[in-house]
């Protein structure tokens, strides 16, 4: 065949797999299926689109004969499914409206349409900063998992990313629990804050993680946050609705200041959380000068009377506070230091755990639960 090159699958796959989130979204447009490839002596460039999140992605060619650059759409989990399913080197051309792929014995012909039908793609990427990837993707794992899927409040559905020159610091919460991270590793000159969409952050986070890329680029086009790698350009929409301000509660001036165990706390919040049985029952927690004293009780289940050693500075008397067990073990799971420090004021206030890791600072707060809640 004339015009004809060759791609390696090991090269193509991860990046047709990134796109399969894309391609299988229903949306208003049925052409988003598909994926627009641009085919040249070099490279194939390929581009999907959801129209919420907009992916572009490269991959190099060998062996190309081709003369001109070709652009053509192509059913975007057909191309991925048919593409899996082959061995080794890859030859493509284009044959009478077809794509054809040739490996190992196989002919196989995708159908194409014109490239024109392709909804408008963001041009003109206006880079801003960059973040080592690994960084990157360790301060998501912090930070990611309270992020709720479908809060009735669309502006909890997401995280928030705000650069200063005091550094960067990412923020998201449920509405119970409220998780932050902050760096001065990363500055911007001016301030900026982006609320990104859940589910953004979490197909980032796989194409960053399946792509090895080492260097990110965070910057901006059209109204959308780009992050990039060196394959990649990764497009998204932004939340409109105001993120709830967090900063007020964070607040712990005049709260006392403890450290615990975590293994040994996280064990006996779990065992608390046995007794739930898919009630929403507070647990209770008596701060003394000697102890934690941590109970439950389910009358239908049964009870928990545990003490757990505690250091807390200056606690002038017990103090007796209600939690919801389960947010208090989501948070602790993504700490990894031995002695937890806290932070405590009374009945009415949160808790606050903090820990330094890899150069951030990462806060977890918890509201509690008025005696009232028990049900």
């Amino acid at each position: 065949m004339e015009n004809h090159f060759y791609i390696e699958k090991k090269n193509i796959v991860p990046l047709l797999s990134a796109f399969q989130p894309l391609c299988t979204k229903r949306t208003t447009l049925d052409i988003t299926a598909h994926i627009l490839v641009q085919s040249s002596n070099r490279e194939l460039v390929l581009k999907g689109t959801d129209l919420e999140v907009s992916l572009q992605a490269s991959c190099a060619v060998t062996e190309s004969k081709t003369t001109t650059t070709e652009s053509f759409l192509v059913p975007g989990r057909r191309m991925f499914e048919s593409i899996k399913e082959m061995e080794g080197g890859i030859t493509c051309a284009l044959v009478d409206n077809q794509l054809v792929l040739q490996s190992d014995g196989a002919d196989l012909r995708l159908n194409i349409k014109n490239p024109d039908e392709f909804p408008p793609f963001p041009e003109r990427i206006e880079n801003l900063m960059h973040l080592h990837a690994s960084d990157f993707l360790a301060m998501l794992d912090h930070t990611m998992f309270l992020i709720p899927q479908n809060n009735s409040n669309p502006a909890l559905n997401g995280l928030l990313l705000e650069l200063s020159p005091e550094g960067l610091r990412l923020t998201a919460t449920d509405g119970h629990s409220l998780i932050n991270l902050q760096t001065d590793k990363y500055q911007y000159e001016k301030p900026l804050s982006w609320l990104l969409p859940r589910r953004a952050i979490f197909e980032l986070k796989k194409l960053v993680e399946s792509t090895s890329c080492q260097t990110l680029f965070v910057g901006t086009c059209d109204g959308q946050v780009v992050f990039s790698g060196e394959l990649f350009n990764f497009f998204t929409r932004l939340i409109a609705q105001p993120f709830p301000d967090y900063r007020p509660v964070m607040d712990c001036s005049n709260f006392f200041e403890g450290n615990v165990d975590r293994s040994q706390l996280l064990r006996a919040l779990r065992r608390a959380a046995c007794l739930l049985s898919g009630n929403f029952l507070a647990t209770r927690f008596l701060f003394t000068h000697e102890d934690l004293r941590i109970r439950m009780e389910n009358k239908g289940v049964g009870t928990l009377d545990e003490r757990i050693p505690v250091t807390i500075a200056n606690l002038e008397e017990d103090q007796e506070v209600r939690f919801y067990a389960p947010y208090l073990i989501d948070g602790l799971q993504v700490f990894s230091q031995q002695r937890l420090k806290f932070f405590i004021k009374n009945s009415t206030r949160p808790i606050m755990c903090e820990t330094q890791e890899n150069g951030c600072t990462i806060r977890y707060l918890v509201m509690p639960v008025a005696p009232q809640s028990n049900r």
